[in-house]
């Protein structure tokens, strides 16, 4: 970043946003790299960016932000391990972190499966290395200590030293256990000096204790001998320590090797892991900024939706909308003081440079901005006491460097514009500065208190007026920005709300210009309509909001009744289908016993009994096809029944509201219900829901048809098998269902299909009838002494 740029850049506080950025950073080249950023002007670059960062957004929303622990730079460690240096404790560790936090980047990205992104590229050059970082970690404790097991060769001594070294403290222990050497000995302890293993003694008592002297004490009262009998011992302990060294040395020589063969993987992805960093903390900033990615184009336009200024507190700012570029060039903001005309084009600024560094910014979705070759502003108090500038001259001084470079691809922003001077003469400058830089094609957003700018916005193609919207009646800015309006002082408004006489205000109007008056009461004029307009708008946008709610809720109910609907169509559907297909098993079952019929006519010459089973069979066919087709019977149902005596057992009586007849079995309980059987199936029933038989025949003799029909098939004598053999499949399965409705009704749990073995055809035809035969719990094939493969045992529900 160039210092011109960098000064430009610094008065919109670029640099502010990009501290915050670094904090979101945990390693230290990711946070310069994070300081260090300059605002791309390439369209191409800048969607780029963006893309990595609404990426990195999108990943961390749904699966976590990544972490990347303690990431440190280790390509100066791993350079010099490259070239044949020997790397310490504390440089390997970090490189088996560095390993480490790589490796669990590269699982992290394994696990946010099903989605590509952007940065799919950084991740996929990661180049974990488990063995190395492995190595490392299992050979070294901490910066200090190696581990017993980074060879055989180092626990091997490390056995031998503490073996030594226990025979050694053994010895001297026994010395300061012992009578002999009680008055000689300052303590009883056992220490260590240079190494090596001693005990303190008397200074007077030096003689009793033969050996070495290794130290004294301050006072000169203690001296500290090696005993003569120790000294062979500490002397190999001096060895090992020696060898231990030595083989130490070995290994990290070892480590480092193989740390520099690795060197290229582990610094390539040392910076991918780097540049990673970077754009989550960008996402991360994101989150914290409630941001959202803009339409990015290379044309000037600008149109900003609900624009906050990311270093105004998210509770006090006020969210705006901003325009610039399309239907107007130039925007000249007015206004009175403190009324936020600063702070909407800082931000116009500073979300433009945000965007170029690829950073996501707290604007509205549907936002649109523009990337720039320049973006130049003059904003603040430049004043300078070195250059004895005064506050004019400086401004000056930047607008000149503004105009020398600005062209088509620029976005200038100035701060009260031809201040500091002469009022006359400050208007007519500004206006020349802004025909100049119109004329050069730059996007211009300007702040001036000067009345003349205002008719130029009104009368000059593509320039367009504004004005920060100042509530009167609290004497308080809304810090709303409003495209074409040009803004009013209210200096008289203020004044007289502050309690000034009105004496001194109405001759101020007087010493106020005609003109000037007229331009105010119709700039005042424009503000009342457009705040009538907006109430309007924003009625009509929660009338049409109210609507849109009635209507989803309406559709959403539609939506419900359409469900249900399908719902209960399927299920008449379904139920339907049921019972014609049942009809029309029962009608083929009758045809079938009609054409046994016909067939007996040529063997029999006893034409009557051949009619009267005709008959009988014609008459049990369709009672069936009526039964199937019309499956709700009768009910016994009269809420005022009363059982003309009490029950006994034995007695026949029908279950009420399903129609079957059964045997009372036990009278009525304290609860008064009643043990009944029906075929083969026991059952609790309800005292109320008990008609007796008897009555039933007499009083409702015209409604049992169908009743009759069940009853006989539950007095019916049940087979618990049933032989095929002999069938083809067709009508296998016409007496299969019959078979199986007996079985049913009569409240058997298992029965036999006889189908033979022969080819198998029939045993898979009947079994695969089966599997989606509604009665049936399970089926297998029978067992030795069941007649196997020839036979199905059927277990019903």
């Amino acid at each position: 970043m160039s210092e011109k740029n960098n000064k430009h850049y610094n008065s919109l506080e670029l640099n502010k946003i990009l501290e915050m950025l670094s904090g979101y950073t945990t390693c230290d080249d990711a946070r310069e790299m994070a300081v260090n950023i300059v605002p791309e002007t390439r369209l191409e670059r800048v969607e780029r960016l963006l893309c990595q960062t609404k990426d990195a957004h999108m990943l961390m929303a749904r699966f976590g932000a990544p972490n990347f622990g303690s990431l440190s730079n280790v390509n100066n460690a791993v350079t010099r391990a490259q070239s044949g240096g020997c790397l310490n404790m504390s440089e390997l560790l970090k490189v088996a972190e560095t390993l480490r936090v790589i490796r669990s980047l590269s699982q992290w990205r394994e696990r946010c499966e099903g989605v590509k992104t952007e940065i799919d590229g950084y991740f996929n050059a990661l180049m974990p290395n488990k063995f190395l970082e492995e190595k490392i970690n299992s050979a070294i404790i901490s910066e200090d200590e190696m581990a017993d097991n980074a060879s055989p060769e180092l626990a091997d001594i490390r056995r031998k030293m503490r073996s030594v070294s226990a025979n050694v403290r053994e010895q001297l222990d026994k010395m300061t256990r012992s009578q002999h050497y009680q008055k000689a000995l300052q303590e009883p302890i056992v220490t260590m000096r240079n190494g090596r293993f001693v005990v303190p003694v008397r200074n007077e008592h030096r003689a009793e204790v033969q050996g070495l002297v290794h130290d004294t004490s301050s006072s000169g009262a203690t001296v500290f001998i090696e005993p003569i009998a120790v000294v062979e011992a500490n002397n190999q302990i001096k060895v090992l320590q020696s060898k231990e060294r030595d083989e130490i040395e070995r290994i990290l020589a070892e480590l480092s090797a193989q740390t520099g063969e690795f060197a290229g993987g582990i610094k390539s992805s040392y910076e991918n892991a780097v540049m990673l960093n970077l754009i989550f903390a960008k996402a991360q900033l994101a989150y914290k900024m409630k941001a959202s990615v803009p339409t990015v184009n290379d044309e000037g336009i600008i149109n900003l939706k609900k624009a906050r200024h990311p270093l105004i507190d998210e509770k006090k700012v006020v969210a705006t909308d901003i325009t610039l570029g399309k239907d107007f060039d130039t925007l000249v903001i007015t206004g009175p003081n403190t009324g936020g005309k600063t702070v909407s084009i800082k931000t116009i600024g500073l979300l433009t440079l945000m965007t170029m560094c690829g950073l996501m910014i707290p604007v509205a979705d549907m936002s649109e901005i523009s990337v720039f070759d320049y973006v130049l502003a003059d904003i603040g108090d430049e004043q300078s006491i070195e250059q004895s500038l005064s506050t004019f001259s400086a401004h000056m001084t930047n607008i000149i460097d503004i105009l020398s470079v600005a062209n088509d691809k620029s976005l200038i922003l100035i701060d009260e514009l031809g201040a500091g001077t002469d009022p006359v003469e400050g208007a007519a400058l500004a206006m020349a500065i802004l025909e100049k830089l119109h004329f050069q094609g730059a996007k211009i957003a300007a702040t001036t208190h000067y009345a003349e700018l205002k008719a130029y916005a009104l009368q000059t193609l593509r320039v367009e007026n504004g004005s920060c919207e100042f509530d009167v009646k609290t004497l308080r800015p809304t810090y709303r920005l409003l495209i074409g309006v040009p803004g009013r002082s209210n200096a008289f408004a203020i004044s007289s709300r502050l309690g000034m006489d009105n004496a001194i205000i109405e001759r101020a109007k007087e010493l106020v210009s005609s003109e000037n008056t007229r331009f105010e009461e119709v700039v005042e004029s424009l503000e009342k309509s457009r705040q009538e307009l907006e109430k309007e708008i924003d009625r009509n946008r929660l009338l049409n909001k109210q609507a849109q709610e009635h209507k989803l809720k309406a559709k959403q109910n539609r939506d419900s009744i359409d469900e249900l609907r399908e719902k209960e169509l399927e299920k008449a559907r379904n139920e339907a289908s049921h019972i014609v297909e049942k009809a029309r098993r029962e009608a083929f079952s009758l045809m079938e016993e009609i054409n046994k019929l016909k067939k007996e006519q040529a063997k029999t010459k006893d034409a009557a009994e051949l009619a009267r089973r005709a008959k009988q069979t014609l008459k049990k066919g369709l009672d069936s096809i009526d039964d199937a087709a019309n499956p709700v019977f009768e009910r016994y149902i009269d809420e005022n029944y009363v059982l003309e005596r009490p029950l006994r057992v034995g007695d026949e009586i029908i279950i009420a509201d399903m129609g079957t007849k059964a045997e009372v079995v036990e009278l009525p309980d304290k609860n008064d219900n009643v043990l009944v059987q029906a075929g083969l199936m026991k059952t609790r029933v309800a005292l109320s829901n008990i008609r007796l038989i008897g009555e039933k025949k007499k009083k409702e003799q015209p409604k049992t048809r169908n009743v009759k029909n069940v009853q006989s098939r539950s007095e019916m004598k049940v087979e618990t098998s049933l032989d095929l053999r002999g069938m083809n499949v067709e009508e296998a399965i016409v007496e299969i269902d019959r078979f199986l409705d007996s079985a049913t009704l009569a409240g058997v749990n298992e029965v036999t299909v006889i189908h033979g073995k022969g080819t198998g055809a029939l045993r898979a035809g009947v079994q695969a009838y089966l599997k989606k035969h509604l009665q049936v719990k399970s089926f297998r094939n029978g067992v030795f002494g069941e007649g196997e493969n020839g036979v199905t045992v059927v277990t019903l529900k």
